[in-house]
């Protein structure tokens, strides 16, 4: 990001700096007159390119400042003169660059930025006249090792320009790895400098890359840079997770305000510990006696305090908790830093109240906290999910609900779960963070779109995937959504480009959506980690392998491998001679009673392979259903079969679970009827199972993928 002290280096300058750190420019020759020029011209080969550089002169292209493919001295001294008699008093000193002609059919550019969420910042892109509108660009924050460079030149969509096109060579990779890092030594050495565009480098005939521009710009670095506030520790964390006792503050006997409807959910979910509740009239609410003075209630009792009062009663409020033992408190209260100034400031006061008193503070404006192992419900909304792996963090109250509900439809359950509402105090890193040191929970699934601190939220976010992974998916992802989340949140959405890069450089798993983010939670939650990309579909109908493969395709970085012929041999003896004899497993309905059990286990148990997707199952209970629903059923002989055709589904699904867990390899099931009929016998064992069971297998598939990318960052899987 550019200071308002900024200053822009000469192109001659900008390519010296950048030439020591590796960048590769063509030669040049820096010159004062015409003939010194020609003769420039005539040293370095015909055809050239002569532009007028100069310290102030950064938009030489704009301007009209630049002669191409100048064949011969003549054409170099027309040039010469001309771009001369075009400096103006504002350029100040002024000189000719001759250069050679540099020519190539593809285009790149790079780069570094200091953004001001994410600090120092490589690019690398598709360069040429349609840059902007392909807009094919990868981001990764500095320092970008090797590894991380060669991962950002495979990030590009159009990877075919990289390779051998139309007669000329591959594009030599280990120059454009070298720029990166050599920006990413420029960007943490030299810490004057602002932004970097090399643009265009051009691919020559034989793959080699020439940068044949380049601007530097100077400047102070502008970095939002939040306050680190001192982390809450593992007991405040269990008071809020696991309290002794909780209060609702603010308890109502109206069953259609908050204070009604918290205390409801919290006894109604099965919460063991002490209820309590304040009410200035002291009245029963739900069969709790509720106080009008917090003095009242017992000390060291309680351990969480659920805030339903207005937001003028809160300070006060908060000293009495802290004098009675309390050390968490979530607050549902609106009139804080959403409702503009005057709410900022209060927000401010009470977070520094709360620090003072020891209370970790969640909120203001949340909707709630979930923690199953501690059958805790204290929110003012439904549901309350099944116990699970999966914990829960969220600038958002309303995805809270959607990844609770989206737990109860598939099985797939909730170890905790946190409105984060202002996130005054208590934000998403610091509940990911400790998410991270939680026994209960497998995978952290999190939902951000204000950002104030991107590389601080990024480095703690980080941090937890070398333990267990995160899942996050981000509102503002486009200039709309940027506004709309700077509404809703007050903070700022960062450039969602930016945002990815540092996303993909932390191992964090991005989801593109709402059910995309939650079944990827889902599948780390339940499926083992991959060793390899390696994957075989095994499918009853081809219409759908043929999708699935298209899905592996796109995902980018599994691949549907061959199938070697020691497993062709072992299922052939399975299958009948029409089967397709490729990957996918085209079973071409020739299965008997055992057969799709028998041709998983030999798939799922080859060496080679390293995971399964399986797709039709339900179609023997689905048409069980059918025969049941039908007004011959039971006679006719149809209540053996239904009762077979739904014993065969069931088995198929206890089948993968069991060979996924003795083999230690994943095994995806997915069909629609996990939505259109999830008590279907096969939908309802894979849920028995405690596995998800996906609603198509491309949606199989891109779970399998965010699976795969994070076992490779983790070391666990080869490429």
């Amino acid at each position: 990001m550019s200071s308002e002290f900024s200053s822009t280096l000469s192109e001659s300058d900008s390519k010296e700096l950048l030439a020591f750190y590796g960048v590769p420019f063509a030669p040049e020759s820096k010159t004062t007159t015409v003939e010194e020029a020609v003769a420039a011209a005539e040293h370095l080969g015909f055809p050239v390119v002569v532009k007028l550089g100069g310290d102030k002169i950064a938009h030489k292209t704009e301007r009209g400042l630049v002669r191409l493919r100048l064949h011969n001295a003549d054409a170099v001294r027309e040039a010469s003169t001309s771009l001369l008699a075009a400096a103006t008093k504002s350029d100040g000193d002024v000189h000719l660059l001759v250069a050679p002609m540099i020519s190539g059919t593809r285009e790149l550019i790079a780069g570094m930025l200091v953004d001001p969420q994410f600090g120092p910042t490589v690019m690398l892109g598709v360069g040429g006249v349609m840059a902007e509108v392909i807009a094919d660009v990868a981001f990764r924050p500095a320092p970008v090792d090797e590894a991380g460079a060669v991962a950002m030149i495979d990030s590009l969509r159009m990877q075919g320009l990289l390779e051998s096109f139309r007669g000329e060579a591959e594009v030599n990779k280990a120059q454009l790895v070298s720029v990166i890092v050599g920006l990413s030594r420029v960007a943490l050495e030299r810490t004057d400098i602002v932004s970097v565009d090399v643009n265009p480098l051009i691919v020559r005939e034989g793959g080699d890359v020439v940068a044949v521009d380049a601007l530097v710009e100077m400047g102070e670095r502008n970095i939002s840079m939040v306050s680190a506030r001192a982390p809450y520790t593992d007991a405040q964390f269990r008071a809020l997770f696991e309290p002794r006792g909780v209060l609702v503050a603010g308890a109502s006997t109206h069953p259609g305000k908050f204070g009604f409807v918290s205390l409801h959910n919290i006894l109604a979910s099965g919460y063991a510990g002490g209820v309590y509740g304040t009410n200035l009239q002291g009245e029963e609410v739900l069969g709790i006696k509720t106080v009008a003075d917090i003095a009242s209630l017992p000390d060291n009792s309680i351990d969480l305090v659920f805030v339903c009062t207005p937001a003028s009663a809160n300070p006060q409020l908060l000293r009495e908790c802290a004098k009675k033992g309390i050390r968490a408190a979530f607050l549902t209260s609106a009139g804080y830093g959403e409702a503009g100034e005057e709410g900022k400031v209060l927000e401010a006061e009470l977070v520094a109240l709360a620090d003072e008193l020891g209370i970790l503070l969640a909120g203001p404006n949340g909707q709630g906290v979930v923690s199953t192992p501690a059958k805790l419900c204290a929110q003012i909304v439904a549901p309350y999910p099944p116990a699970g792996a999966i914990a829960v963090a969220s600038q958002s109250g309303n995805f809270v609900s959607s990844f609770l509900n989206y737990a109860r439809q598939t099985g797939v359950g909730i170890s905790r779960a946190v409105s984060a509402g202002n996130a005054a105090a208590l934000g998403v890193a610091d509940l990911v963070e400790w998410y991270g040191t939680d026994s209960e929970t497998k995978v952290a699934l999190t939902y951000v779109e204000g950002i104030s601190d991107g590389r601080g939220l990024m480095e703690r976010l980080s941090r937890v995937v070398s333990i267990k992974p995160v899942v996050l998916i981000k509102g503002g992802a486009t200039d709309k959504g940027a506004r709309a989340a700077a509404s809703h949140t007050g903070a700022l959405a960062a450039n969602d480009a930016i945002f990815d890069g540092a996303c993909k450089a932390g191992g964090i798993t991005r989801a593109a959506t709402v059910e995309e983010a939650f079944e990827a939670a889902a599948t780390f939650a339940t499926q083992p980690l991959p060793k390899g990309p390696n994957v075989v579909v095994l499918t009853t109908a081809g219409g759908w392998g043929v999708v699935t493969s298209d899905a592996i395709a796109n995902d980018g970085s599994m691949q549907l491998m061959a199938l070697p012929d020691d497993l062709l041999a072992q299922i052939d003896t399975k299958l009948p001679p029409r089967w397709s004899r490729n990957n996918p497993v085209d079973c071409a309905g020739g299965e008997t009673r055992d057969t799709i059990p028998e041709v998983m286990a030999m798939i799922a148990e080859h060496p080679s392979v390293d995971a399964v997707i399986y797709l039709g199952l339900g179609i023997q209970a689905n048409q069980a259903r059918l025969m049941r629903e039908g007004h011959f059923h039971p006679d006719h002989g149809l209540d053996r079969i239904v009762e077979y055709h739904e014993r065969q589904d069931a088995r198929f699904a206890q089948a993968a679970h069991d060979l996924s867990v003795s083999t230690g390899k994943p095994i995806l099931l997915a069909t629609e009827l996990a939505v259109a009929d999830p008590e279907n016998s096969g939908v309802r064992t894979v849920r028995d199972t405690g596995r998800l069971c996906y609603a198509s297998g491309n949606r199989a598939a891109v779970a399998l993928g965010h699976l795969y990318r994070y076992a490779v960052h983790t070391g666990v899987a080869r490429k």
